[in-house]
């Protein structure tokens, strides 16, 4: 699996940017799994999901949990879309509908959590060891597949049987994942945060290229992979349902709206939107909106959250 720097920081005003103005993804640092046998054993209560609705790679470890039915293992808690200069904020310093306090130490900020891990490092989106009382794993793409399998033991079968990376299909996701990460996922920041304008141009060609090829691969199918819902469909997921209400405009991604440009990931998109509640009830669009246009001020400086689009996501 390639690596993928899924949980770097959104700070206010500070977007990080090499020499050439294009976006750099700083790297995740906390790679532990959850596994029998291992420092950290698959216990109920014992972990903890701290996350933002507002962001993609979190909101991807929010469907994961869902889907898999690991609500009574895994507690949750869910930032402000509020970001300060201090980053990542909890309801106790940035009150906003739908976020919430720190209910482990009372911090204010996610960063002391990372403080409290470790004095020399700050994130994002984290998995927590309540127990140990460190963080297990701030990586969201190992996060979705230790949720995927490292808790089985302790659900009933019909969601033990829940498998998103399924063996005989790795070889197909694989490829896939690392198509839709460096061009669509990843490929926006990269468009939005650039500062320059050759920098834009190269991501954002290369955005619409992915877009593309997604399109053809999902022409009368329900599912990227294989007749069945696996991680593919998760990943990709986060960044569409945000990019008509975002990056189309915020991050300039704006050769076509995914509504009206491509009209099989559109369908795609409704019908799991619509259809699997793991989805839609992980996906809140004010937190969303409010965070890039509220917290991202290099980029929106007035922080006038748009209205539009009406509605978020269309009905099927």
């Amino acid at each position: 699996m390639t690596t993928q720097n899924t949980n770097a920081k959104h700070e206010v005003g500070n977007i990080p940017a090499a020499p050439d103005g294009s976006f750099k993804r700083p790297a995740s640092t906390f790679r532990d799994v959850i596994e029998r046998g291992g420092r950290f054993e698959p216990e109920r209560d014992r972990y903890h999901l701290y996350v933002s609705y507002a962001c993609p790679w979190a909101t991807r470890a929010l469907i994961a949990r869902k889907l898999k039915g690991l609500e009574d293992v895994i507690s949750v808690t869910k930032v402000s879309p509020h970001m300060d200069e201090v980053g990542w904020a909890f309801a106790s310093v940035q009150p906003y509908p739908g976020a919430e306090k720190d209910p482990l130490y009372g911090y204010d900020h996610v960063k002391d959590l990372y403080l409290k891990a470790d004095p020399d490092y700050t994130g994002s989106a984290i998995l927590w060891d309540k127990k140990d009382e460190t963080i297990v794993n701030n990586e969201s793409s190992e996060i979705i597949r230790i949720l995927n399998t490292g808790f089985n033991e302790l659900l009933p079968a019909e969601k033990a049987a829940v498998d998103l990376y399924p063996e005989e299909l790795r070889s197909d996701i694989d490829p896939l994942n690392d198509l839709i990460y460096a061009g669509i996922n990843n490929g926006v920041y990269r468009a939005g945060f650039a500062t320059s304008q050759d920098a834009y141009e190269r991501a954002v060609y290369e955005v619409f290229d992915a877009l593309d090829k997604v399109e053809e691969l999902l022409k009368g199918k329900d599912y990227l992979v294989g007749d069945r819902l696996t991680e593919a469909d998760v990943r990709l997921f986060v960044t569409i349902v945000r990019f008509d209400p975002v990056y189309h405009g915020h991050y300039k991604c704006n050769f076509r709206t995914i509504r009206h440009g491509y009209p099989a990931i559109d369908l795609w998109l409704r019908k799991i939107y619509w259809t699997v509640d793991a989805f839609k009830s992980t996906t809140n669009f004010d937190h969303i909106k409010e965070f890039y246009y509220w917290s991202q001020i290099k980029i929106n400086p007035t922080r006038v959250v748009p209205v539009g689009p009406v509605p978020h996501i269309r009905p099927l």
